[in-house]
C-alpha cells in the first residue's frame, strides 16, 4: 500500500490528507479559531463536584468548564515528589474539593454542547513512545503482530525504563524495527519533557496551559508517518521547513519524502480532495454497483442504511444483496474515516438469509478497518439484523468542523410543507381577528406558501374573509424562510 500526504496551509486555516493507493482516506482540519485540544495539559481549579454523577467540573480557561469522571483521576503515592502510583479512584467527593488545583490533560475535544473531557492520567507522546509519569510498566501497540518484535521491544524498554524515574511507557506502532538507541533518545527525551510540565504547572496560574500539543502539519509526522508513507507535499515554504526541522531530530531516514509544492495549481486538485470532501458532506453515498448508503449523524449515535438502489444482480435476489453488503462494507470503513465519525455507530446491512454470508460480510467489515487508526470494535450481527460497532472519538467529525445546523430547519433536516404553514396561517388569522380590532389584514410568507394560498387554497381564504369580516391581503416576502410567516393588522 503506497500513502501520500499532501498539507495544504493557509493564513488561518491547515489542511492535510492521507490518501492511500491514490484514494483518499482522511482528512484533518485546524482552524487558528478553533484549534483542537486533546493532548493540551491544563492546570485546572474544581469549580463544582457532583457525588451524584461521580464526576467533576474543572475549569481550564475555557468557555465551557471541562468534565472529569472519577475513573479518570490518578493520586500519587507519597513516596516522593518524582514517584507515582495509579490507586483505583474512590468516592470522587474524597478525591477532589471545590477550589483546588488539579493537573490535566485533554481526552476529548468540546463537542456540541458538551466541554471537553479531562484525565489526570497524563501521557506524553513522542514517535516511537508515550510515557506515562503515573503510570508502571511496559505495553506494546497490538497494531504490532510479530511476536518476536514485540518481545524486543518490551525488552529494550523494560531495560532503559528501569534505569529512569518511574512511571510507564507505551512502545507505538512506529517503533516496530527501531533501533535500541532510538527508544533510549525518545525516553530521555520524555523524561526531559516531563520535568519541564512540572515546573511549568508549579509556576502556573489556574485555567493556564501548562503543556500544549505539537500543530497539525508535525503532529501528523509524529503520529501518521509509518514505512508505506512515500511522500509528503507541503504548498508553503516555513511549513516545510519546520517539517523538515522535526523529521531531522525525530525521524531522519524519512526527512527525504518532504517537499515542496510550488505549482500554480491548488494542491488539493491533484486528486479532487475539495469534491471528495464536499460528497463527505452529503448524506448519500453512492456505490459502484448501483446501490447505496444512507448516513445519518446525530449526537448519540450514528446510523448507517445499506440499500440495493439500481443494482439487479445476476444470479438470485441472495447472492445480489450479498455482493451489495460486501461493497457496502468496503465504503462504510472509508467513510467512517473519512468524516471522522465516532462513538457509537449502528449498521443495517440487507437481510442475508445464509449466516455465512452474514460472516463474510462482517469479516470484510472487520478488514477494511485494520487500516483505521481510531480503535473499533464490532460486534456480531443482532436478532434485529443490525450490526453494532463502536470507533474511538477524540475530535469532531468532519460534519461538526465544517457545516452548522441550518437556520431554517434548526437540524432537523425537514421543513414544514406549504400546506401545512398555510393551515398555521388560518389559525392566526382568526386567533388575532378575535383579539385586535383593524380595517384589513396582510399575511406576509414564503413565495410557495402564497402561491398556494391564491390558488388551490383561495376558497378557504374567502371563507375567512368572510367570517372575519375584515379583506386579507397576501403578500410574497423573498426573504422568508418556508415556515416564516407574518399577520400584520392594518
Amino acid at each position: 500500500m503506497r500513502e501520500e500526504l499532501l498539507i495544504n496551509v493557509t493564513p488561518r486555516e491547515v489542511r492535510a490528507s492521507l490518501l492511500e493507493n491514490g484514494v483518499l482516506q482522511e482528512v484533518f482540519i485546524e482552524r487558528a479559531s478553533r484549534r483542537g485540544l486533546v493532548g493540551n495539559i491544563y492546570k485546572g481549579k474544581v469549580s463544582r463536584v457532583l457525588p451524584g454523577m461521580q464526576a467533576a467540573f474543572i475549569d481550564i480557561g475555557r468557555e465551557r468548564t471541562a468534565f472529569l469522571h472519577a475513573s479518570d483521576i490518578a493520586r500519587p503515592a507519597p513516596v516522593d515528589e518524582d514517584d507515582y502510583e495509579t490507586v483505583a479512584a474512590g468516592d470522587i467527593a474524597e478525591l477532589l474539593r471545590e477550589g483546588s488545583e488539579i493537573l490535566v490533560q485533554v481526552l476529548k475535544d468540546p463537542m456540541g454542547t458538551k466541554g471537553a473531557r479531562l484525565t489526570t492520567y497524563i501521557t506524553l507522546p513522542s514517535r516511537y513512545l508515550v510515557y506515562m509519569p503515573k503510570g508502571a510498566g511496559v505495553g506494546v501497540s497490538t497494531r504490532i503482530e510479530d511476536e518476536n518484535e514485540r518481545l524486543r521491544l518490551r525488552e529494550f524498554a523494560e531495560v532503559f525504563s528501569s534505569t529512569e524515574e518511574a512511571g510507564g511507557f507505551i512502545v507505538r506502532t512506529a517503533a516496530e524495527g527501531a533501533t535500541a538507541e532510538a527508544l533510549r533518545a525518545d525516553m530521555l527525551y520524555l523524561h526531559k519533557l516531563w520535568k519541564v510540565v512540572k515546573q511549568q504547572a508549579a509556576t502556573s496560574r489556574p485555567g493556564a496551559l501548562v503543556y500544549g500539543d505539537l500543530p497539525l502539519e508535525t503532529r501528523l509526522l509524529r503520529d501518521l508517518l509509518g514505512a508505506d508513507m512515500e511522500r509528503i507535499r507541503v504548498d508553503n515554504e516555513q511549513s516545510m521547513q519546520q517539517m523538515k526541522q522535526f523529521a531531522g531530530t525525530f525521524i531522519p531516514e524519512l526527512s527525504g519524502i518532504i517537499e515542496l509544492y510550488s505549482a500554480n495549481r491548488p494542491i488539493f486538485d491533484l486528486y479532487g480532495i475539495d469534491d471528495e470532501i464536499q460528497k463527505a458532506l452529503d448524506r448519500k453515498v453512492q456505490l459502484k454497483s448501483g446501490g447505496y448508503l444512507i448516513i445519518d449523524q446525530t449526537e448519540a449515535m450514528t446510523t448507517i442504511d445499506v440499500n440495493t438502489g439500481g443494482y439487479v444482480g445476476h444470479r438470485n435476489l441472495e447472492e445480489t444483496i450479498f455482493r451489495t453488503n460486501l461493497e457496502a462494507a468496503q465504503a462504510i470503513a472509508r467513510q467512517l474515516r473519512l468524516r471522522n465519525l465516532g462513538g457509537i455507530i449502528i449498521i443495517d446491512f440487507i437481510d442475508m438469509t445464509e449466516a455465512e454470508h452474514r460472516f463474510q460480510v462482517i469479516q470484510a467489515l472487520d478488514k477494511n478497518l485494520a487500516q483505521d487508526h481510531a480503535r473499533t470494535q464490532i460486534s456480531e450481527v443482532s436478532a434485529l439484523g443490525l450490526v453494532e460497532m463502536t470507533r474511538k472519538r477524540t475530535r469532531e467529525s468532519l460534519e461538526h468542523v465544517l457545516c452548522q445546523p441550518c437556520p431554517t430547519c434548526e437540524g432537523r433536516a425537514t421543513v414544514k410543507t406549504p400546506e401545512t404553514v398555510c393551515y398555521e396561517i388560518y389559525r392566526e388569522v382568526m386567533r388575532q381577528s378575535r383579539q385586535f380590532d383593524c380595517q384589513e389584514m396582510m399575511v406576509l410568507a414564503h413565495l410557495d406558501v402564497i402561491e398556494l394560498l391564491v390558488d388551490e387554497e383561495s376558497d378557504v381564504v374567502a371563507e375567512l374573509e368572510i367570517f372575519t369580516g375584515r379583506p386579507i391581503r397576501l403578500q410574497a416576502e423573498t426573504l422568508y424562510s418556508p415556515e416564516q410567516y407574518d399577520v400584520v393588522l392594518m
